[in-house]
């Protein structure tokens, strides 16, 4: 019956379909009317067909029926940390995301009733400590969950990430290097953080290269260090910033898993990447911030759709309000309604087949590809970062989206249109919601996250 169905029409080429789109512009342009350019080079056309494509898209490998929600905690008290951790748990969170300050955080304490062989713990560490590392270790082996702490638990190492945020290393390159070198040894894992690029300002072609420039300074150290077997054992996490171009966000994603195997496998690495999405802080507004649940809505849709193994939501509050149980508990259920209510937990790759996503994360790839081997042939992510290319690059990308919300050709709902002019927030102000100046000797210029709104917002905060 449908081969009799699909018989009785011919087959409609894509010339055919923009000439009768041309016929009925009536006479404007196609290329200036229907075409838009991204901020990435990409042009995006008003349609995609079979005929664009010389041969078919593999069949992605992301498992998005397995994605986890999880719960970020900052720990400044371990017994509240881990109180709020196994009520998080009990409210729907599969995961949970441990921020630790320093090494005196008592790890008895923190993981206190929480079986890791049932759910996944990370642990971003700011600072570099073995004996910390090997104490987290030490207690898990003591509980007898040892091996499925191996597969759940993932400690969150990234030295270069630390400089490109702060300016500075932990300690000094030959030490960080050294203490790294001891931490993967036992952890068998380290992290990238690409959020950092995403808050500041980074195109998606700037985040996909950075992001594997990153890491490739990490393989180029470990490639003699390692045996064959620990490498292929390895796991290695990408923390991701997505954003609300919804499609181009999926794209990316889909995109990090293309560029990762290419990488990982020249060196005999582990070609699976593990992806911990979170929405952008970028777009993220004082006033009218229920808009932001709007956004972090889509945002982790797109997580979901492009393959994330895990999402932590950003509570709509988060940038002027302390941590609270009410933004937190909202943020969670976003997650598990996506999930248990919208049933984006049942279909392994939805987004294959679509020709307009599968040609975004073919041009992603390709133009972070292209980069990723310029930053290469002079002379690396690291030696990039010291001579500041990398920051001059972002800043240079920042400063164009930034005009585009100045200028009103890019939108933020509640801020540049649309605004609210009795919405008041000076008294609601818990957190200082603006890029903070603290001058300082730093070895390199560090890389610094602004929010679009930033300066619109200070201008209404003093009229208030």
């Amino acid at each position: 019956m449908n081969d009799s169905l699909y018989s009785a029409f011919s087959p409609v080429s894509s010339k055919q379909w923009k000439q009768k789109i041309q016929f009925d512009l009536k006479g404007a342009d196609y290329n200036d009317t229907l075409i838009w350019k991204s901020n990435e080079g990409i042009s995006v056309k008003p349609f995609y067909h079979a005929d664009e494509f010389k041969e078919l898209p593999e069949i992605s490998n992301a498992k998005a029926s397995e994605w986890h929600i999880c719960q970020s905690i900052f720990v400044a008290n371990a017994v509240k940390a881990n109180l709020k951790a196994i009520d998080a748990i009990h409210r729907g969170a599969e995961s949970i995301k441990f921020t630790i300050p320093n090494d005196s955080i008592n790890i008895g304490e923190l993981l206190n009733n929480i079986d890791s062989s049932s759910i996944c713990l990370y642990f971003d560490l700011q600072f570099l400590s073995e004996d910390f590392i090997k104490e987290l270790y030490r207690h898990q082996a003591e509980y007898g969950r040892q091996e499925t702490s191996k597969q759940g638990l993932y400690v969150q190492t990234d030295i270069i990430g630390n400089l490109a945020r702060s300016g500075n290393w932990f300690k000094s390159l030959k030490e960080d290097f050294k203490c790294f070198e001891a931490i993967t040894a036992n952890t068998n894992t380290f992290s990238i953080d690409v959020t950092l690029h995403q808050n500041a300002g980074a195109n998606m072609v700037q985040q996909l290269a950075y992001a594997i420039a990153h890491a490739n300074e990490y393989l180029n150290y470990l490639d003699n260090i390692l045996s064959i077997g620990t490498k292929r054992s390895f796991k290695i996490v990408f923390n991701m910033s997505v954003g609300t171009n919804y499609f181009f966000e999926i794209g990316k994603l889909r995109a990090l898993r293309k560029l990762w195997p290419a990488l990982a496998s020249e060196y005999g690495f582990n070609i699976d990447c593990h992806i911990v999405a979170v929405p952008t802080k970028r777009n993220k507004t004082l006033y009218d911030y229920n808009t932001n649940m709007l956004r972090t809505t889509t945002e982790c849709m797109s997580a979901v759709l492009g393959g994330a193994n895990t999402i932590c939501n950003l509570p709509y509050d988060a940038i002027y309000h302390k941590d609270n149980e009410f933004g937190e508990r909202i943020a969670r259920n976003q997650l598990l309604i996506l999930k248990h209510e919208s049933y984006l937990n049942k279909v392994n790759n939805p987004a294959d087949g679509s020709y307009y996503i599968e040609s975004i994360t073919h041009q992603l790839a390709d133009k972070a590809l292209h980069l990723f081997k310029d930053i290469e042939t002079h002379g690396g992510f690291l030696k990039q970062l010291k001579d500041g290319i990398i920051q001059r690059k972002i800043k240079a990308s920042a400063t164009k989206e930034q005009q585009q919300i100045n200028t009103g050709e890019e939108t933020l709902l509640g801020t540049n249109k649309h605004p609210n002019p009795n919405d008041v927030m000076k008294h609601e102000l818990e957190l200082y919601p603006f890029v903070k100046i603290n001058p300082r000797k730093t070895l390199i210029e560090p890389i610094i996250e602004k929010r679009l709104s930033e300066n619109i917002e200070q201008e209404r905060l003093k009229t208030e």
